[in-house]
């Protein structure tokens, strides 16, 4: 049964601390200190440090990347197909894992890495080769802030700072991030563990499994939870994977919360394949988890930014569009987008069900 907290239980039963709880008590992906992959995860490596030390020379020494005339829009356009969209269920690509979602009315802001570099010191560490659809000064008015977890290309602190009104925004994170909210101004902050979920508005968002970790230092490894979101109105159903590896847990997902309308998936940031595959799914995982999720529409993400690992950085798109298709996905169901760029979102299985019966 899903538990949807109210601020008060919220604040008081997690307020940035996990709760004190017994071996019989304490759910399978918890630990005493923090928080375990689902079972039946890919296993981590041991020589996890030389792995680490291969990637951090990868990211010092990478170059820089040609663009794809195209692969970021323009400001001018990126506010035009705002605009356009207007009044609408929407999307808008941010860049890397980052959307701006338009559903029921609501605006929602998801994972949002807007600054130049994926670090916690500005000017040291991996930096954006493409430029955010939109700085965080331009954005429209935010109902509702979600964080997939804690690693700096998804919780990004200068964003966080830079968002107006943050007494009003609602803010919906994994187990352990509320502090790191309320600390910077938020109040409306809400906590979920896997299969809790929140509302914002007409909103539900479900904190849903997701195959990967956290840390923002090195002392606080898998000290917070990370999660996928499930995003759901009268008429839509929307998936938000975060950062995950390919695991079985998603067939449950599906089978639990499905079928969806869309579901935004990472794509990239998957090479060497020995030290990534319990991290980051590979495109045709992707494509996969797109299957299992029963997922009407698929978006490839967390791609074309940001140079982290050593697959070429414009490889996923060719890779996911081959992979989508032997799936039976078309161009018009498996979407690349742009940096900037809006979709209508499809019309829901709700409202096309009642369409269907007129």
């Amino acid at each position: 049964m899903n538990y949807m907290p109210s601020d008060r239980v919220s604040e008081r039963a997690w307020g940035g601390e996990l709760p004190v709880t017994t071996e019989l008590e304490r759910p399978s992906h918890h630990t005493r200190v923090g928080f375990r992959n689902p079972a039946g995860s890919p296993e981590r490596l041991r020589q996890r440090n030389r792995l680490l030390k291969f990637l951090w020379r990868q990211r010092i020494h990478a170059r820089t990347y040609d663009v794809p005339a195209g692969h970021v829009l323009p400001m001018g356009a990126v506010l035009y197909g705002l605009d356009a969209a207007l009044g609408h269920d929407s999307v808008t690509w941010l860049g890397h894992a980052a959307f701006l979602v338009r559903l029921a009315r609501q605006t929602v802001l998801i994972d949002p890495f807007l600054s130049e570099y994926a670090s916690p010191v500005q000017g040291i560490g991996p930096r954006r080769f493409t430029p955010p659809g939109l700085p965080a000064h331009a954005l429209p008015a935010i109902d509702a802030l979600l964080v997939s977890h804690n690693h700096y290309d998804h919780l990004d602190t200068e964003t966080i700072e830079a968002l107006p009104h943050k007494a009003h925004v609602r803010v919906i994170v994994p187990l352990g991030l509320g502090r790191f909210f309320r600390s910077r101004g938020y109040r409306l902050v809400t906590e979920l563990d896997w299969h809790h979920q929140a509302s914002t508005g007409p909103l539900t968002v479900t904190a849903v499994p997701a195959i990967h970790r956290s840390a923002r230092t090195l002392i606080d490894r898998n000290r917070t939870l990370w999660a996928g979101f499930v995003i759901e109105s009268d008429e839509r159903r929307l998936y938000f994977g975060g950062d995950t590896g390919y695991g079985a847990v998603f067939t449950e997902t599906g089978r639990r919360y499905g079928p969806f309308d869309l579901a935004m998936l990472g794509i990239g940031c998957y090479a060497p394949r020995a030290a990534m595959h319990m991290n980051h799914a590979n495109p045709e995982e992707a494509i996969q988890i797109a299957l299992d999720l029963k997922a009407r529409h698929v978006i490839g993400m967390h791609w074309g930014t940001i140079v982290m690992t050593v697959e070429p950085p414009f490889e996923p798109p060719v890779r996911f569009r081959k992979a989508a298709s032997h799936a039976g996905f078309t161009a018009e169901t498996a979407w690349l987008m742009k940096v900037g760029e809006t979709r209508l979102v499809p019309m829901g299985a709700k409202r096309a069900a009642a369409a269907a019966a007129r």
